[in-house]
């Protein structure tokens, strides 16, 4: 009876244990003057977060809830040049192994088996630069209505989705949309909305998901490359001007609309292609293994 409540009681006590660990942090920038871009640089190892426009006036507030705290994450924030830079990082100081990392990412189907969340709240009124870099998790990006000059994301082994969920375009010219995944899954909805000359989509394992909703507002040039897995490209209907040039070896299987014409070289062009088109949409899809998909 004696060995049964002690059982218990550590029971108790360990699961109260974890409960009081979960601990909220909020990180906000109360500057407003004084710079003209905003640098956020956020580099998290682990934990599911959504980035998305706020109607405060702060330029940047990150919220979080973390569980099995063992240290707190490092915020930081100055302004050099009439640029205001933010930085977040929140480092693995756990005894995490290689094998519990892959368990994390192969069998961990609801949000909260990641730990930590973290909510990264931007304002319209400001005009952004985006580096992010995430470990394990899953990570959703909501651009509608935040000025973007560059977009850099860059991912070890999370999901991530990045979408124009109110299809509201990007109300700056972007240089480049850079996203690399190590192993996982891109899902790019309504890219024809970054209003990006250059957009560059990388996976070594894992698939990329590309869906272009509407016509391009001007020419931009798109690379995807995978190693081993797909590429799954949805245009609108024929009347975006499209261009694709497609490497691949044996071990990858194509599929292209029978409409399209094949101009040699592994290069097909839809009906309504135009070297001279002002929104050409050209594109360079390198799969070594697995499946590329045009729609």
């Amino acid at each position: 009876m004696l060995t049964r409540l002690s059982l218990l009681l550590c029971f108790f006590f360990g699961w109260n244990t974890e409960t009081w660990a979960q601990l909220s942090k909020e990180f906000k920038v109360e500057e407003k003057y004084g710079f003209n871009l905003v640098q956020v640089d956020f580099n998290i190892y682990k934990g599911t977060s959504k980035i998305s426009r706020h109607i405060e006036d702060s330029p940047v507030k990150i919220s979080c809830e973390l569980s099995k705290v063992n240290i707190l994450p490092d915020f930081s924030h100055r302004i050099k040049d009439e640029v205001l830079y933010s930085e977040l990082i929140h480092r693995n100081v756990e005894s995490e192994n290689l094998g519990k990392s892959l368990s994390y990412k192969l069998f961990s189907s609801q949000n909260n088996d990641f730990d930590h969340k973290w909510m990264v709240n931007l304002n319209s009124n400001y005009l952004y630069a985006l580096n992010f870099q995430f470990g394990i998790g899953k990570a959703y990006f909501d651009l509608s209505h935040l000025p973007i000059s560059n977009c850099h994301i860059k991912s070890a082994s999370a999901d991530i989705t990045v979408d124009y969920s109110e299809k509201l375009a990007n109300s700056v010219k972007m240089d480049t949309m850079h996203i690399s995944i190590n192993m996982g899954t891109l899902q790019a909805n309504n890219l024809n909305f970054t209003n990006a000359k250059y957009m560059v989509f990388e996976a070594n394992y894992g698939s990329l998901n590309l869906n272009f909703s509407e016509r391009m507002p001007e020419a931009s040039q798109i690379f995807a490359t995978v190693g081993a897995g797909k590429v799954d490209l949805q245009l609108p209907h024929d009347n975006q001007p499209a261009i694709i040039k497609i490497k691949s070896t044996a071990m990858c299987r194509t599929s292209i609309p029978k409409h399209w014409k094949d101009i040699g070289d592994k290069t097909y062009v839809n009906k309504s292609y135009d070297a001279k088109a002002e929104n050409l949409l050209s594109l360079m899809i390198d799969v070594s293994v697995g499946s590329v998909t045009i729609r």
